[in-house]
């Protein structure tokens, strides 16, 4: 080969190559609503100006019309004879005239021609007529929508979709319907012509034509309902009309289309048709709730509806036999507390379930629900368990004793039941406003609780300690007194509660449980040694409550020395006020020297030694400001007594060691005061309820 021919050679490549890259000429339209600026209409078309539709043909016989997408489409690439994809979708509705038998059916069809010029009515739908059809030079490709079946044209049946190539007998052909995308092999066929609205969507690419349909609103089947590969390239100019065909004969039927898209390039086109809020073609008198699916539908759904209501009534008899059983067979332990207990379903009822929504705290014995009682009382539900009878007859009995306790500051008790599974529930009266450490370490500055509020939460705390000390018929050691367990009601006064470790004994007898419980730091050291417990060791876990809410710290805090020694080692230096919680500090509203009195107050309660601590009553005396005048308590509660602890004299003596011998008691403590040092009751006072 020369090298003149071999240049040829190259341009020749480089000409066809520069063919090959020439972009394809696209068209896109989407008509949720139609309108005559964008169609042809020919024949007995109408546009529906009411619902903004197509109306192919009206209720007469022997009618034809065509409508057209004003433009031709391309479908073939310049100057090749390869086909352009193209992807259509559109929704149809065939409604049957009242007296008449329907038909004959609608095409979707490419046509070389904008016009009706070669169809005839009748079974020839629009599209051909008994000269042309068959006809090499239609250049026609249509896919039909028949309702009628004529043995001409080899139909297979009243009601199928075909595929149509220059000629009504059809390439390939399948009964009207979808395959199930659940069950792949289940076919689901449809009636055409009764009126409802269909989607149909037709694709080709790659010389593979699909067609699919399903009821209007549906999901896109994932199996066409016919694939079929086809060769257009003699079929197709370059250019094409795309649009629809109708006729009718003797057989009379309305062909409407509602809505309609097309595109050469986006295969989802199809999704951006409108489904929702479509009119209605039903024929009159002909109701969906008339249909014969319906009618079994409704009645599998009376039958089964019937069904559940029998099995319910049983359940409901047998689970209230059950709870009749259970209430006879009450023992007689339970019959005791009897007034205190509520029915589970009401509980349950209370709780909704005992949802994840009503959870408003979850302990070491299970979680808290928030729950209304019938009257709308608002109650806090806890949920216990207990591995063995012994165990929960125990815990009952506690529970239920405690639940005779009535005082104002402390969360009021209102009753039990049995779960149905084991373990019990325990219902109190609702705080609305939680626990008093979240308002002390854990909510926004802005709201924090301020000095006065503290020292008020403390003194209701106070009183409620030193009821079950000293207000009810036996004393009850609460034996968990923490910022956790102290709640604020609606006007924020503080009530204890969580009576879980809580014991009852006799006044003037010692107390019979030696099983060390409690809360870390909040544990007074007699009870590591010994295990037991008295009212003193009540005093210590209110002295170390005192030191964390007025210090802002939690009693142990990972990398800090333990609360009362840090507070320890600020005193003996003199700067006790520097404990002193640093949002209060910023808040302001505090008076130093009540601070320090305070501070003083809760370093005695929480000494070592239980025979230098004070009781609950001298406690309250103190934080009320008003002497004592129990004689039995020795000549008065003097604010001295707080005095003493400003020389650390009794602190430097026990991190010393001295410790080990005999402590002074508080009465020793308190007769050796200086009487010099006088201040009046509403020099300390601090603000009660």
């Amino acid at each position: 080969m020369g090298k003149k021919q071999l240049l040829l050679l190259l341009h020749f490549v480089f000409f066809i190559k520069l063919i090959s890259l020439q972009p394809i000429s696209t068209t896109e339209f989407i008509f949720n609503t139609f309108n005559s600026s964008n169609l042809t209409l020919h024949g007995d078309t109408t546009l529906d100006e009411e619902h903004n539709i197509l109306t192919l043909t009206n209720n007469s016989a022997f009618t034809m019309g065509r409508a057209f997408y004003t433009s031709k489409v391309p479908t073939r690439t310049p100057n090749t004879s390869k086909i352009i994809s193209f992807y259509t979708s559109f929704i149809f509705s065939m409604t049957p005239v009242k007296g008449s038998l329907p038909g004959h059916g609608l095409v979707f069809l490419f046509s070389p021609f904008a016009t009706i010029e070669g169809g005839s009515s009748a079974q020839n739908l629009g599209l051909f007529n008994i000269t042309n059809d068959r006809n090499k030079d239609n250049h026609v490709l249509g896919v039909e929508f028949d309702v009628f079946e004529n043995q001409e044209f080899s139909d297979i049946d009243k009601n199928h979709v075909g595929v149509d190539v220059n000629s009504l007998t059809s390439v390939v052909a399948h009964s009207a319907g979808y395959w199930d995308d659940v069950k792949v092999d289940k076919f689901k066929s449809l009636k055409l012509n009764n009126g409802v609205n269909y989607q149909v969507w037709i694709d080709y690419q790659d010389s593979l034509l699909n067609v699919t349909m399903a009821v209007a609103g549906m999901t896109r089947p994932k199996k066409p309902l016919i694939s079929n590969s086809l060769n257009l390239s003699a079929v197709f100019l370059d250019e094409m009309y795309v649009g629809f065909s109708a006729a009718t004969g003797r057989l009379v039927e309305t062909h409407r289309i509602l809505a309609w898209c097309f595109s050469n390039t986006d295969f989802l086109i199809g999704d951006r048709l409108v489904t929702s809020n479509l009119p209605s073609f039903l024929p009159p008198g002909t109701s969906v709730f008339a249909t014969k699916r319906f009618i079994i539908g409704m009645s599998v759904a009376i039958v089964l509806f019937i069904c559940c209501a029998l099995l319910m009534c049983v359940l409901l008899i047998k689970r209230r036999r059950k709870m009749k059983r259970d209430l006879e067979a009450m023992e007689e332990w339970e019959l005791e507390y009897w007034p205190h207990r509520i029915s589970y379903q009401e509980v349950y009822t209370a709780t909704k379930g005992f949802s994840d929504e009503n959870v408003i705290g979850v302990g070491g014995n299970g979680k808290v629900y928030k729950g209304v009682l019938v009257g709308g009382v608002e109650v806090a539900v806890k949920r216990i368990s207990h591995e063995t009878e012994e165990g929960m007859r125990e815990f009952l009995a506690e529970v239920s004793s405690l639940g005779r306790l009535k005082h104002r500051n402390l969360v009021g008790f209102r009753g039990w039941c049995k779960r149905e599974r084991g373990g019990l529930i325990l219902i109190y009266d609702y705080m609305e406003n939680g626990s008093l450490d979240k308002w002390v370490f854990e909510c926004d500055e802005s709201v924090m609780l301020g000095w006065k509020d503290r020292v008020r939460v403390l003194k209701t705390v106070a009183e409620g300690v030193l009821y079950l000390h000293e207000g009810w018929e036996s004393r009850v050691l609460h034996r968990d007194i923490k910022a956790s367990n102290v709640l604020l009601d609606r006007d924020m006064h503080g009530r204890l509660g969580d009576f879980g470790l809580a014991r009852m004994h006799g006044h003037g007898l010692a107390a019979g449980t030696t099983r060390v419980v409690g809360t870390a730091g909040y544990i007074a050291p007699e009870v590591v040694r010994s295990g037991r417990a008295s009212a003193l060791t009540d005093v210590f876990g209110f002295g170390v409550l005192i030191l964390e809410v007025v210090c802002g710290r939690r009693p142990i805090e990972d990398g800090k020395p333990p609360l009362v020694d840090w507070i320890w080692g600020l005193m003996e230096k003199g700067k006790l006020l520097n404990a002193l919680d640093e949002n209060l500090k910023a808040k302001g509203g505090f008076d130093s020297d009540e601070v320090e009195w305070v501070l003083h107050l809760g370093l005695l309660c929480a000494y070592p030694d239980p025979r230098t601590r004070p009781t609950m009553r001298q406690v309250l005396q103190v934080l009320d400001g008003t002497p004592n005048t129990d004689e039995s308590e020795g000549e008065g509660m003097e604010v001295g007594l707080l005095e003493k602890m400003k020389s650390s004299t009794m602190w430097s003596k026990y991190r010393r060691g001295s410790h080990q011998g005999a402590h002074p008691t508080f009465e020793q403590i308190r007769h050796s005061i200086s009487s010099s040092i006088s201040l009046s009751g509403s020099d300390i006072i601090m603000e009660g309820r």
